[in-house]
This record gives structure tokens, C-alpha cells and sequence, in this order.
């Protein structure tokens, strides 16, 4: 492989002068030097092709013994020492000091088709940032990163990306649900990709660190080579960065909810400073529609993650980075400013993307009860949201009300609904038709750009599981048709039309099909 190498973070910021990677607190750098553990006997289990095109590697370099060996950790690239970053974070609300990459590796950066990518091994070993723990993967968890990064690409969201999943040779234990039964399971190895892995928890360490000069550099350093818009200098510089990372954290979780899905834990160390979707450890997409939803088991008393949540999460971990820049840009008023324009910028952005989901291309102010209508009804009986929004894009603007129903009743887990939650469905279904009478579309011009908007397919739980189980018994045909399908989610794809199904009762309560834990 012909990689252009440019390690711009490690030549721009300080480094840790012990390069060992024993587990002790670093002050005053942003990355430690390591080396990754060697697998025993790496085997590449799957590539995705989108990733290979972006990064300029061939399918014939792909298939290399080479490509096996680096993206393992197994042999580090030429002249490109390995690092883990170094950060802090708020975890469930409550600030957890040095985080760090516990389990992530980056082997090295490289430029390809004009754009800076830093590639990232999760799995590869302990570093300076491990804690108690190996920093280790296994299979289970490396499958739904893998899956779920190009998932999400192909959905249109800003996201990190994943190169290649393979297994390590080597048995890694793990108490998969935090309940005393560990037990041994098949290590891999994920390559994420990403222009950047720089988090908010970043900027947080150094700040409460009072390592301002650091937080400058590193400041500076994403401004320069990831926000070149910026052309400010002095504090406006930084304010100007925080207003764009604020805009393009916004974006990312308005499009969280436009497909429904649940990120599990949006602590601020997994939150990019790129404003992109990162770290997918206990996610889940919405199945029957609920915004106290969460899949994540360490959450389930407080749901301070779930569906509904996720946008206030978002300006709370931003207020959290602003106290952060607070020593770079000392003007605590324009910070707020930014802060107070979230809630604004949010009912803007949610109000055009519900006209987008509905096929409304003439804002009316009588939209807003419209769209709370339609939540307060989806509430009302177990609803599947994909299939539901892919299946309202068929009702027509003449259609009886009960024939309208009937368009969308497969979204529905119990056909038959009760009298109550009927007629409310009807009351909005009339509502919805004579707001659609306003529109200037065909209900064929809808449906097209309803389809373009609500997928038909995603990553449900227990499609992921299934693939899960079956590689676990070395057959990974299943990873490949799912990686395949989620290429093309906006397609009707009819040689996939399984999938376009509601989850199936017997993994409503099924480990990994419903509810997750963070143990990867």
C-alpha cells in the first residue's frame, strides 16, 4: 500500500515523554505514544468497499497480507508511531477526570482524495488510558461499529467510518451485561476512520487541567486544519469555532432523530469536535415509537440518554465545551448568546424536518400542532417508527380516512387497535389530508420525497444480533448481505424486503436485541 502519511495532530501537540503504555494519569500532553498488542492470528473478516475508495486503497491492496497485518495491529505503519489520545469527560452528568483512549490505537494519518483521515484501531490493546480495563474488543461489539458506522454514512449522517473488522485469534472475557457471568469471546479488531477523533473531552482535560497553553495549541490546531472557514483571529477565532461546532453538533442530532436512532450514552467524552456521530457502543434504533426510550442498560433507571432527551443532552455537553473555551475567549455573554440561540436554532431545524418526513414543502405556523399531534398519537400504541413514516408516504390525498389507515396498519404491533387510539389515528389522518391539500405535489412527487427522507431500512438490533451469532459460528455471509442492504437505505431494494419488517416477538427482550449494555 502507497499511503501519503502526514501525522499532523502528533507533530502539532505536545507529547507524553513516557512511552510505555502503563496506566498512570498524563499531564500536560494530548497523546502518549504505544504500541499495540499483536494479534496471534488476524483474519480479515470484512472490508467496506465505500471506506476503501475514500482512503485510495485498492480491493487487490485490501486482500494483502500487508493490509492484514497493519489494520490488525499486528505491523505499524512506516514511520508512523502509534498513539492514544488523551481526554476527560462527563459521564451520566458527572465530571470523571482523565478518560483517554482506553481502547482505541491511532496508527497513523494520511491524505488521500484531498482529505485528511486518521485511522484508529479499536481493540488493539492497553494503553496509558485503560484503567482496569485490557483494551480489548470482541466480535459482537465489533460487528455493530463496523455495521453501524457505514450505516450510518449511507444514511446521510455526519459519522466516523469503518475500514475493516477482524477477529484477533485471541479469546477476550467479558460480563456482557455487568451481572457477575463473564465468559470468554472471539477478539477483533475494528478500523475506524475519521478525518479527526478529537472529542470535547479534549479541550475539557487541559481546561480543568488549567493547561491553557495546551487547550490553545489544540484549539488552534482543529481550527487550522478542520474549520478553515475560520478567518478570525484573537478570542473571535474560537468563538467563531464554537458557534460552527455548535451548528454541526445541532445537525447531527436533528438527524439522530429523523430515523430514530438512540446513540446510548452521549457522554461529552463521545462527543466530536467535528460535530460528528462517534463512539457506537449501546445504540439502538427506535422500534415501537417512544421517546423515553434507551437501549442502554446502565441507563435504564434515569433514561437520561433516551430518544427525546437527546437534543437537550446535546446543548448541556456544549455548555459543558464552552466552559471549557471560557479561558480562551473570556466573554461569558457571547458564549451564552450561542447557547440561548440552541433551543431557537433546534425548533427551526425540527420544524424542517418533520415537513420533510411529512412531504411538506409549504410551511404553514398551523404545522407545529400538526407535528405534535402526530407524536402524541404515535405514543398512543406501539408504533413502528420506520416502518410507519415509509408507509405514510402511500396515503393519498383523496383516500378515505379508513383507507388511509389501512396504508399504514403494518405499522402497527397489534393490528387491531383499540377504539380510542383508532379514532384519534383518524383524527390526524384527516388533519394530515387537508394540510396535504395546501401542497402544490402530486402524491407521487410526495411519496418520492417522503422516501427520500424516511429510510426503509436500518440497522435494527436484532438484525445486527442475528449477524452476531452467526459469525460467532464462523459464517459471515450475514454481515456482507446487511452491509449491502444499508448501502442503498432509501431504496425499496424488493430482494430485501424481509428486512422491511417489524421486530420480531422473540427478541423483544433478547440480550442485544432490546436493551445493551457498554461492555465491548
Amino acid at each position: 500500500m502507497n499511503l501519503q502519511i502526514d501525522n499532523s495532530f502528533t507533530s502539532s501537540l505536545p507529547s507524553d515523554p513516557n512511552e510505555t503504555n502503563a496506566r498512570r494519569q498524563v499531564l500536560g500532553a494530548s497523546y502518549s505514544f504505544v504500541s499495540p498488542k499483536s494479534p496471534s492470528n488476524p483474519k480479515l473478516i470484512h472490508v467496506s468497499d465505500a471506506a476503501l475508495v475514500d482512503l485510495g486503497i485498492s480491493e487487490a491492496e485490501a486482500k494483502s497480507n500487508e493490509f492484514l497485518a497493519v489494520f490488525s495491529g499486528q505491523k505499524p505503519l512506516s514511520s508512523s508511531p502509534p498513539c492514544a489520545m488523551n481526554y476527560g469527560g462527563h459521564q451520566f452528568g458527572q465530571w470523571s477526570g482523565q478518560l483517554g483512549d482506553g481502547r482505541a490505537i491511532n496508527i497513523g494519518e494520511i491524505v488521500a482524495n484531498d482529505q485528511r483521515w486518521t485511522l484508529q484501531l479499536k481493540g488493539a490493546g492497553e494503553t496509558p488510558y485503560s484503567r482496569q480495563g485490557d483494551g480489548l474488543a470482541v466480535l459482537r461489539s465489533s460487528i455493530r461499529e463496523h455495521l453501524c458506522s457505514e450505516a450510518m454514512y449511507h444514511l446521510g449522517i455526519p459519522t466516523t467510518r469503518s475500514l475493516s473488522l477482524m477477529l484477533t485469534g485471541d479469546e477476550v472475557l467479558r460480563d456482557v451485561m455487568y451481572d457477575g457471568n463473564p465468559a470468554y469471546e472471539k477478539g477483533a479488531v475494528v478500523c475506524r476512520v475519521s478525518p479527526s477523533f478529537i472529542r470535547f473531552g479534549n479541550f475539557q482535560l487541559h481546561a480543568a487541567r488549567k493547561e491553557h497553553g495546551v487547550l490553545e495549541k489544540l484549539a488552534d490546531y482543529t481550527i487550522s486544519h478542520f474549520y478553515p472557514e475560520i478567518k478570525s483571529t484573537g478570542p473571535q477565532k474560537y468563538l467563531d469555532f464554537f458557534q460552527e461546532l455548535t451548528n454541526l453538533t445541532l445537525d447531527t442530532i436533528i438527524h439522530w432523530q429523523r430515523v430514530g436512532f438512540v446513540h446510548g450514552v452521549m457522554n461529552t467524552d463521545n462527543m466530536s469536535a467535528l460535530g460528528l456521530t462517534i463512539d457506537y457502543g449501546p445504540y439502538g434504533w427506535l422500534e415501537g415509537y417512544d421517546h423515553h426510550w434507551t437501549p442502554n442498560t446502565t441507563d435504564t433507571n434515569g433514561k437520561r440518554y433516551r430518544f427525546g432527551h437527546q437534543p437537550k443532552i446535546g446543548l448541556w455537553n456544549l455548555l459543558q465545551l464552552a466552559n471549557a473555551l471560557y479561558p480562551l475567549i473570556k466573554d461569558a455573554k457571547a458564549l451564552e448568546e450561542i447557547l440561548n440561540s440552541y433551543n431557537t436554532q433546534y425548533a427551526e431545524k425540527y420544524m424542517k424536518m418533520m415537513s420533510g418526513k411529512l412531504g411538506l414543502q409549504l410551511p404553514q405556523e398551523e404545522d407545529v400542532v400538526l407535528f405534535h399531534d402526530l407524536e402524541k398519537t404515535l405514543h398512543l400504541a406501539e408504533t413502528d417508527m420506520t416502518i410507519f413514516f415509509r408507509l405514510l408516504a402511500d396515503v393519498k390525498v383523496n383516500d378515505s380516512l379508513e383507507g388511509a389507515l389501512e396504508r399504514v396498519s403494518d405499522a402497527f404491533y397489534d393490528k387491531k387497535l383499540s377504539k380510542e387510539t383508532q379514532k384519534a389515528w383518524l383524527v390526524w389522518l384527516d388533519q394530515y389530508q387537508i394540510r396535504l391539500k395546501n401542497e402544490q405535489a402530486t402524491d407521487e412527487q410526495r411519496k418520492q420525497k417522503m422516501n427520500s427522507c424516511n429510510p426503509k431500512y436500518v440497522l435494527r438490533n436484532y438484525m445486527a444480533q442475528l449477524a452476531i451469532d452467526q459469525a460467532n459460528q464462523g459464517d459471515y455471509a450475514l454481515i456482507d448481505e446487511l452491509y449491502s442492504l444499508l448501502k442503498k437505505p432509501y431504496d425499496e431494494q424488493p430482494e430485501h424486503e424481509k428486512w422491511f419488517a417489524k421486530r420480531p416477538e422473540w427478541a423483544r427482550h433478547k440480550v442485544g436485541c432490546s436493551m445493551l449494555s457498554c461492555s465491548s
